[in-house]
């Protein structure tokens, strides 16, 4: 009896059938970015020409959106799903504002420990929980490496 050594990926290359190694991850990455594209819609997020390119665990978003709370909200939808470790955020606004602040929750936090530490009134956390909908659907759904968005109090 004997082993016989193969190039694992090669029959693909050689046969034409299945995909090789690097085929499957770039069709898992067009996978991904189709599926945050349909969530960003689904959302209702407006923003023209949405275009998102996954690359291993990055995701570059462009287009143009209607203001600086929508392009936020699109980044946190990004960088909040599983497997994407940055987003590259080349959008632009149509509506100029400031820009808000984003705070990753770590363990044993809750949102009116968040806002009272940005706000200085713990009372205050229903302005993160609304700044954050409809990523949030309860205040008390946030767990640790969530990143929120955290508006600037006028």
């Amino acid at each position: 009896m004997s082993v016989f050594s193969f190039i694992k990926n090669a029959g693909a290359k050689v046969f034409g059938i299945g995909k090789t190694t690097e085929e499957e991850s770039a069709l898992a990455a067009i996978e991904k970015a189709n599926k945050l594209t349909s969530t960003v819609n689904a959302l209702g997020f407006k923003v023209q020409d949405l275009n998102i390119v996954v690359n291993e665990d990055t995701a570059n978003v462009t287009g143009q959106a209607d203001s600086q709370e929508i392009r936020e909200k699109v980044v946190l939808v990004i960088g909040n799903t599983g497997g994407i470790a940055s987003v590259k955020d080349n959008m632009t606004v149509l509506a100029k504002a400031p820009e808000a602040q984003f705070h990753t929750v770590v363990k044993g936090e809750y949102l009116s420990k968040i806002a009272k530490k940005y706000y200085g009134d713990a009372m205050k956390y229903p302005i993160i929980f609304d700044a954050n909908k409809p990523m949030l659907t309860y205040p008390d759904k946030i767990y640790p490496g969530k990143v929120l968005r955290i508006p600037k109090l006028n």
